[in-house]
């Protein structure tokens, strides 16, 4: 693996604008790793140091039919960004802006791995002691059993090579514990899954960051429901805690004493600090931002990315696949394509 990795990253389509996309890059490259970062010059400031600006003013982040919209606009941020990896010319990308745009063009470009059914949007939710990764949060309404088998092969990966989990457990997300709970696909992904050392069976929506599994297994309609409920129930509390701290002048007393303890839980729960969604099961490794990160929250992604890279995670992720038998046959190919 190459020692300087570039980070090719697309500024277009953030929330607090490209110029906070900037500023985590330039965070991004003090710490080493290069930066290639493509968007508006004028709004992005000075190049830094480790930073190489490429004028791309052309956003399709809000674009309704991303498909479309990266077949026909080469020239936008996006697939400038991406055209850089499948190039050669930097190593991973990080995008700042639409998920499903940053999945499109991803696809057009980096293609899927070899043998995997379709790639998977996976997400490290940040509970307290016991963060995991759960997939797919988006990417695949509609899945078969082959799909979340690989899923679940990919989400342990993940998890061994870049946040360094020695034989994570891997779970399925289901409506009881029983093998025979859940979608009929659920149920055939557990028949197949079920002998594999790593495999803890079927976990409720309310066992989710009890720390019975570091990777749990959705499709994607399934998986986002679960990621919008925990993401604003979190919120919400946080809110309701904050408010019960300034109600009073108890309140605020009692506030000061638990701000370190109630300080170092926001900073576990706080979603940038996992650097956003990452796109696996493609020949090149991307990185989703939320749009609402601030440059902490970029830089982060893009360290995130730089390590995915180091460690191999592409390649580490296909031998796992490989080794466990879950890679696509041949034969499979056509019905596989066509369900795209």
């Amino acid at each position: 693996m190459p020692e300087q990795v570039t980070v090719a990253v697309d500024a277009n389509g953030a929330d607090r604008g490209p110029a906070e996309v900037a500023r985590g890059a330039a965070l991004a490259a003090a710490a080493g790793t290069r930066v290639l970062l493509f968007g508006p010059a004028a709004e992005l400031g000075p190049a830094t140091e480790g930073v190489e600006i490429v004028d791309a003013p052309l956003s399709i982040a809000k674009a309704a039919d991303p498909a479309r919209a990266v077949r026909g606009n080469p020239q936008a941020s996006i697939v400038q960004a991406v055209e850089a990896v499948a190039a050669g010319r930097a190593d991973a990308l990080v995008s700042g802006g639409s998920t499903g745009t940053a999945l499109a063009a991803s696809l057009f470009s980096f293609k899927r791995a070899r043998g995997v059914h379709r790639p998977a949007l996976a997400v490290l939710v940040p509970v307290p002691g016991s963060p995991f990764l759960l997939l797919d949060a988006g990417a695949n309404v509609e899945v078969r059993p082959e799909h979340l088998v690989q899923f679940a092969h990919m989400g342990a990966a993940f998890m061994e090579v870049v946040m360094g989990v020695e034989r994570p457990r891997v779970a399925l997300l289901s409506n009881g514990e029983e093998a025979t709970k859940g979608p009929g696909d659920v149920v055939a992904a557990h028949a197949v899954l079920r002998d594999h050392p790593s495999f803890v069976g079927n976990v409720e929506g309310f066992a989710i960051g009890s720390a019975v599994a570091d990777v749990i297994v959705a499709d994607g309609f399934a998986g986002n429901i679960a990621l919008k409920v925990m993401e604003g129930t979190s919120s919400v509390l946080l809110g309701a805690v904050r408010a019960a701290a300034t109600s009073s002048l108890r309140g605020r007393l009692g506030g000061l004493l638990l701000r370190p303890a109630l300080r170092g839980l926001r900073d576990e729960l706080d979603p940038e600090m996992a650097g956003g969604a990452v796109l696996l099961g493609l020949r090149k490794l991307g990185i989703v931002p939320h749009g609402s990160f601030g440059e902490r929250g970029f830089a982060r992604a893009i360290e995130v990315a730089a390590r995915g890279v180091r460690e191999d995670v592409v390649g580490r992720t296909h031998e796992r696949l490989a080794a466990a038998g879950a890679l696509r046959r041949p034969s499979e190919t056509a019905a596989t394509v066509s369900d795209q």
